[in-house]
C-alpha cells in the first residue's frame, strides 16, 4: 500500500453530508446576526442614544481588548481540556448560547442611570458579550479540523460557513436601523426600538445554535483529541508555527480595518453625506461578497488559498482608493461602485482565514507532534477582537480629537476625522495584510503534510485498537 493510501481513505470517510454542512454554516450566521449588530451599531448607539462620549466608548473598547488577552486563550485551553460524549468544541454551543444572547440584549438596554452608572453598565454588558462571544465563536473554528481531514472539504465547509455568515451580516446591518425605527415610533435613536430589536435577534440566535449543536459531529478523532492536553503541552503546537503567526497577524490587522469602516459607516452617511438612510443600503451591499465566497473553492483549488486571499486583499485596497474618490466628490454612484469592489475583495478573504487556521492546526502537529485545536484556533477570536477593539479605539479617539458632537452639524475637522476612519485606516489594514501574505507558503507543502499526518493517525488508531 502506498504512503498516500491512508490519507485518501481517511479523507473519503470524512466527507461531510449536506445537512451537517448547512448546520455548521448556521453557526456563523448566528454569530454575525448578533455580533455584527454590536460591532456595527454599538458605538453610534452609545453616543447618540445612551449618551456616552466617543472617547469614553473608545476607552471601553480598549479595556475589553485587555480582557480578551486572557479570555480568548482561556476558551482555547478549556476546549483542549474538554472531553465529553458531545466532543470537544460542540458542547460550548449548548452551554453558552443562551448567556451570550442575554448579554446581546443587555448591551442595547438603557437603564436610567447617572453618567457614571451608564459607564459601569456599558463596561459590564459589553465585556460580558465580548467574553461570551468567544465562548460560542471559537468552537466554530476549533471544530473545523474535527469535522473533516480533507483539505478541499475544509474549504467547502468554510465557504458555506462564510456564505451564511456574510448573509447574516448583510441581513442585520441592512435592516437594523429600519427595525429600530419601526419599534421606536420612527426614530433610529429610540432606546425602546433598540431593546425590542435586540431581544428578537437574541431569541433567534438561541434557536439557531440549538439546531447547530444537534446536527454537527466531531468525526476526526486522533489520539491527542481523545484526551485532555496540558497547557504546557498544547503551547508546543505554536512553536515555529509560522503559518499560524502570519494568519493571526492578518486576522488582527484585517479586522481592525473592517471594524473602523463598518462602525463609522452610519456616521459618514449621516454627517458627511447628510443621508443616514443611505447607510443601511450601503451596508447591505455586503451581499455582493457572496459572489466571491461562492467561487472561493474554485479559485483556491486552481491558484491556491494564499493567492486567492491575496487577490481579495488587492481588491479591498482598490475599493478603498475608489471610495476616497467618491467621498472627495460626494458622488453616491462612485461610493456604491467602490463599496461593491471592496466587498468582492473581502468575500475572498473572510472564508479562508478559518481554513488556514485549520491548516495551522495540522502544521503544528506535523512540526511539533502536538494537535491542539483549541489553543491554535482560540487566537483567531482574540486577534480578530483585538483588531476590532483597536479599531474602536481609533474611531472613538479620532472622532473626539477632531471635534465630533453627537446629533449636531459637524465641523470640517470632525468630517475629516470620520473620513479617515471610513477610508484610510481600513486601506492601511488591507495593505499590510496583503504584504504579510507574501510570506505564507503552506500551499506548497500541504499534500506532503496531509499524507504524513494520515499515516501517523492510522498508526495511532491501530495501536489504540490493539
Amino acid at each position: 500500500m502506498s504512503e498516500n493510501a491512508p490519507h485518501a481513505e481517511v479523507a473519503t470517510k470524512n466527507m461531510v453530508p449536506w445537512k451537517e454542512r448547512f448546520a455548521y454554516s448556521l453557526s456563523d450566521f448566528a454569530c454575525n446576526l448578533s455580533f455584527q449588530m454590536v460591532g456595527t451599531y454599538l458605538m453610534i448607539f452609545y453616543t447618540d442614544t445612551f449618551g456616552i462620549s466617543a472617547a469614553a466608548v473608545g476607552t471601553l473598547f480598549l479595556a475589553a481588548r485587555i480582557v480578551d488577552a486572557f479570555d480568548g486563550p482561556f476558551w482555547g485551553i478549556m476546549i483542549d481540556h474538554t472531553h465529553t460524549k458531545y466532543g470537544k468544541s460542540r458542547p460550548y454551543w449548548l452551554w453558552f448560547s443562551i448567556p451570550f444572547a442575554v448579554f446581546c440584549v443587555l448591551v442595547f438596554t438603557t437603564p436610567n442611570l447617572s453618567l457614571t452608572g451608564k459607564l459601569i453598565w456599558a463596561y459590564v454588558t459589553y465585556i460580558g458579550v465580548d467574553v461570551l462571544y468567544s465562548a460560542v465563536n471559537i468552537p466554530i473554528t476549533s471544530i473545523l479540523p474535527s469535522l473533516t481531514s480533507n483539505p478541499q472539504e475544509r474549504v467547502t465547509l468554510s465557504t458555506i460557513r462564510q456564505f451564511m455568515g456574510t448573509a447574516g451580516a448583510t441581513l442585520i446591518t441592512g435592516i437594523t436601523l429600519g427595525m429600530v425605527a419601526f419599534f421606536g415610533n420612527g426614530s433610529t435613536t429610540s432606546a425602546h426600538g433598540w431593546f425590542i430589536w435586540a431581544l428578537i435577534v437574541g431569541i433567534i440566535v438561541v434557536i439557531i445554535f440549538g439546531f447547530v449543536f444537534k446536527n454537527t459531529h466531531e468525526r476526526v478523532q486522533t489520539k491527542s483529541s481523545r484526551k485532555s492536553i496540558p497547557i504546557k503541552e498544547s503551547l508546543k503546537a505554536l512553536r515555529r508555527n509560522w503559518p499560524w503567526t502570519i494568519i493571526i497577524f492578518i486576522n488582527f490587522i484585517y479586522w481592525l480595518g473592517m471594524q473602523t469602516r463598518s462602525q463609522v459607516t452610519v456616521y459618514f452617511f449621516k454627517y458627511n453625506m447628510h443621508d443616514a438612510g443611505l447607510a443601511s443600503f450601503v451596508l447591505s451591499l455586503q451581499i455582493v461578497a457572496l459572489v466571491a465566497v461562492v467561487v472561493t473553492p474554485w479559485t483556491s483549488k486552481r491558484i491556491g488559498k494564499r493567492n486567492t486571499m491575496l487577490m481579495g486583499m488587492i481588491l479591498a485596497v482598490v475599493g478603498q482608493l475608489l471610495l476616497s474618490v467618491g467621498a472627495g466628490s460626494l458622488s453616491v454612484p462612485m461610493i456604491i461602485f467602490a463599496t461593491i469592489v471592496g466587498y468582492l475583495g473581502t468575500g475572498y478573504v473572510s472564508g479562508l482565514i478559518a481554513v488556514m487556521l485549520a491548516d495551522a492546526v495540522d502544521y503544528g502537529e506535523w512540526k511539533n507532534g502536538v494537535r491542539a485545536e483549541g489553543i491554535v484556533t482560540s487566537f483567531s477570536s482574540f486577534s480578530a477582537k483585538l483588531g476590532m477593539g483597536i479599531g474602536g479605539v481609533i474611531t472613538g479617539w479620532l472622532l473626539t480629537s477632531t471635534g465630533y458632537v453627537a446629533n449636531h452639524a459637524q465641523s470640517a475637522s470632525a468630517l475629516h476625522g470620520i473620513e479617515l476612519n471610513y477610508i484610510w485606516v481600513p486601506l492601511l489594514g488591507f495593505a499590510l495584510s496583503g504584504i504579510a501574505l507574501m510570506f505564507y507558503h503552506v500551499d506548497g507543502i500541504e499534500k506532503q503534510m496531509q499524507s504524513d499526518l494520515a499515516v501517523k493517525h492510522a498508526k495511532e488508531n491501530a495501536e489504540d485498537e490493539d
